[in-house]
């Protein structure tokens, strides 16, 4: 056989093509594919870490000896996270150069090998969407939408260079379904979803795993911090809305009680999964209304869903 002479294996059908050179194997350029990274260094960066999902999971992860990046906007809850022994960082999701500066510094203290990324940090504006305003809208996506994305990008190459890594999102059940009266929130994890989905193709090959947590109602701040949106955003007097907008200000103010409500700790549970497992589900649902929408999406006329979503928010 002629030393020149290239011959084309295909190892397992996974592992890319090899080229055969004088008895010395070498891959072939353009078509080279990366070692997938372990997590030994188990360095994790978790956004919206003031309260909540964020704020457990960013403990336990510390506890269990993660090296945890924890994120706020406000600084008197950096502070107190730093005083709590986190390692805490200001990221504003609506503002490029914070989210630059971040990322930058994570990977500077982990010397370009962060091996996860937890997005988590968002809020819920309701309102009839005939209410919202394109700029209320588009500060929605900002937070929840935009600045995700710049994030992730973000830290892709170091990911990429490194042979692998996790990017975990956190959804919503309404990032499959859509109530009435939180119509920006529905469409700001429904366009999270369909990015994710196809990010989570797109580095199939790179040992990134792309996962989304989808939970239901769980014990936070968030409903406080709609609230509090609702009221700076929609002008209820001057709606056509505004029995409904009402009663929504009652159910928000009295903490919108569910006997469904799960605490923080139990999107933990699933984030753990999420990082840990050797090849994680795409979804990991969260509550039991986020199974039974789940089936109905499924199963259940358009008709019949609607008329279900509008009971579900009287």
């Amino acid at each position: 056989m002629s030393t020149d002479k290239l011959i084309d294996l295909k190892i397992g059908g996974r592992s890319g093509w090899l080229r055969l050179k004088a008895g010395n194997l070498e891959k072939e350029p353009g078509r080279r594919r990366a070692v997938v990274a372990n997590n030994t260094d188990k360095s994790i960066l978790i956004t919206g870490c003031s309260t909540g999902i964020g704020y457990t999971s960013a403990h336990a992860l510390h506890k269990s000896g993660w090296q945890v990046f924890a994120t706020a906007r406000n600084e008197t809850d950096i502070t107190r996270l730093k005083s709590e022994g986190l390692n805490a960082l200001h990221l504003d999701y609506t503002d490029p150069a914070s989210i630059k500066r971040t990322a930058e510094e994570v990977l500077n203290h982990t010397d370009g090998r962060l091996y996860a990324l937890f997005n988590n940090g968002a809020f819920g504006q309701p309102g009839a969407v005939e209410d919202l305003t394109t700029d209320v809208l588009r500060q929605q996506f900002e937070t929840n939408f935009f600045g995700w994305h710049e994030l992730t990008r973000s830290l892709i190459p170091a990911m990429r260079a490194n042979g692998g890594g996790r990017i975990v999102q956190c959804s919503s059940v309404l990032g499959f379904v859509s109530p009435p009266y939180i119509g920006a929130y529905n469409a700001s994890k429904h366009a999270l979803e369909a990015l994710t989905d196809a990010m989570r193709i797109e580095l199939k090959e790179t040992g990134i795993k792309v996962v989304l947590i989808e939970p239901g109602p769980i014990w936070t701040e968030f409903t406080k911090s709609a609230l509090n949106a609702f009221n700076e955003n929609i002008d209820a007097t001057a709606s056509h809305h505004g029995e409904v907008y009402a009663r929504m200000v009652q159910s928000m103010e009295e903490g919108q009680n569910s006997r469904f409500k799960l605490p923080a700790e139990a999107v933990h549970a699933k984030l753990l999964k999420a990082l840990n497992a050797p090849n994680p589900k795409p979804r990991y649902f969260v509550t039991l209304p986020t199974y039974v929408a789940a089936i109905t999406k499924r199963t259940l006329p358009n008709r019949l869903q609607d008329w279900i979503l509008a009971r579900a928010r009287r």
